[in-house]
């Protein structure tokens, strides 16, 4: 997979302790890389992080990613071939509380990476994970490509706008110019669904909770469009993102991608949720609340045909396929299983079963 270029190689991951984080170094480790994972701990509660045996994150460094000397320090010593950036305060709501730690987080965190990277004059391919919200969206329904403008008409949304314009910015004064840094790319995601996601305000963690509280799920924009995909979905985007770094690093211009599904997974919340029932039947009642006080975009659409054409990356999963595998994680884990070493078996077994798929559909990393 992947050319076998991950073998050997070290990467450092930040954001180890989230949840594509968690998946992300689970894939790493069993291509043969060195995972040295960089976070804050884990979220309180269910986290995929804490339902893993802890010998998968052996080189794991629990620090602030706004602690310049923490990042610096970690970078020097580890001296890694490849990054993967994914710490960020990914919550919506979240960004309304807590508007600065929000930015100084993804923003300012963004730029202390680089810094660090830069410093240690390490010669990485560095991968920056934002979203596909940092497009400035008027809710007409196209489907954006990577040329479109950025904005952002609330915090989180400017957050991510914003680390794009710091990667953009660090790239052409720094890394496009000076001796020995490596080349450095972002990659932009869809919604991501999938095991062992306990975020707040999202619609499947929501809907696993309900159910262990027997409580109705309680929808808040049921009408909202989003282009759902499954996490492996974006985790081999970074992936066949870094493929490509670390076998063309000549290839020195700032690359974007979005690793968005086909344009049939672009469903409402409402479709999501009777989906998801399918794979999961009545485990839960329906309830619809009133619009939270803050904004968010009605509709939103990736187009990836950029990832197909550059990267030989398209989707495997469909949407069915996608929530039908994210049911069945989580009914292992909450009808009893609550074994670590079965859920580690569980998560790899759906990494297999997506390659294995890939494979069968031809896809460039896969094949």
């Amino acid at each position: 997979m992947f050319g076998g270029i991950y073998q050997n190689k070290r990467v450092l991951l930040t954001g180890h302790t989230g949840f594509k984080g968690g998946w992300l170094s689970l894939w790493l480790r069993s291509l043969g890389a060195e995972v040295c994972g960089f976070s804050l701990p884990p979220v309180k509660g269910d986290n995929l992080f804490a339902m893993l045996p802890q010998d998968c994150f052996v080189n794991s460094v629990i620090r602030d990613l706004r602690d310049a000397n923490a990042v610096n320090k970690v970078v020097a010593e580890f001296q890694p071939d490849v990054v993967f950036h994914l710490a960020a305060q990914p919550i919506v709501g979240l960004s309304y509380r807590e508007p600065v730690n929000t930015f100084t987080t993804n923003v300012l965190g963004t730029m202390y990476l680089l810094e660090a990277v830069r410093s240690a004059k390490c010669s990485a391919a560095v991968v920056v994970v934002t979203s596909d919200k940092c497009y400035r969206n008027d809710n007409n329904g196209r489907a954006f490509v990577e040329s479109d403008p950025l904005g952002g008409h609330d915090v989180y949304s400017m957050s991510k706008a914003a680390t794009e314009m710091v990667v953009a910015a660090w790239h052409s004064s720094f890394f496009s110019k000076e001796d020995g840094l490596g080349p450095i790319a972002t990659g932009r995601a869809g919604n991501v669904i999938g095991g062992g996601d306990y975020g707040e305000d999202r619609i499947i963690p929501d809907a696993v909770r309900a159910f262990e509280k027997n409580q109705p799920l309680v929808l808040r924009r049921p009408t909202a469009t989003r282009p759902w995909q499954h996490v492996l979905e974006s985790v081999s985007g970074y992936l066949a993102l870094g493929q490509q770094l670390l076998s063309e690093p000549e290839k020195t211009k700032l690359l974007s991608f979005n690793f968005g599904p086909d344009f049939e997974a672009e469903r409402t919340v409402l479709e999501l949720v009777d989906a998801w029932l399918i794979g999961w039947p009545e485990a839960f009642d329906l309830e619809v609340a009133p619009e939270p006080g803050y904004v968010e975009a009605a509709r939103l659409s990736l187009d990836h045909s950029k990832a197909k054409e550059e990267l030989g990356w398209r989707p495997v999963w469909d949407f069915q396929k996608t929530v039908a595998e994210s049911a069945a994680w989580y009914r292992t884990r909450h009808e009893g299983q609550k074994d670590h070493s079965a859920m580690l078996n569980m998560t790899l077994e759906q990494i297999a079963s997506y390659t294995q798929d890939a494979g069968r559909a031809g896809v460039a990393w896969a094949s």
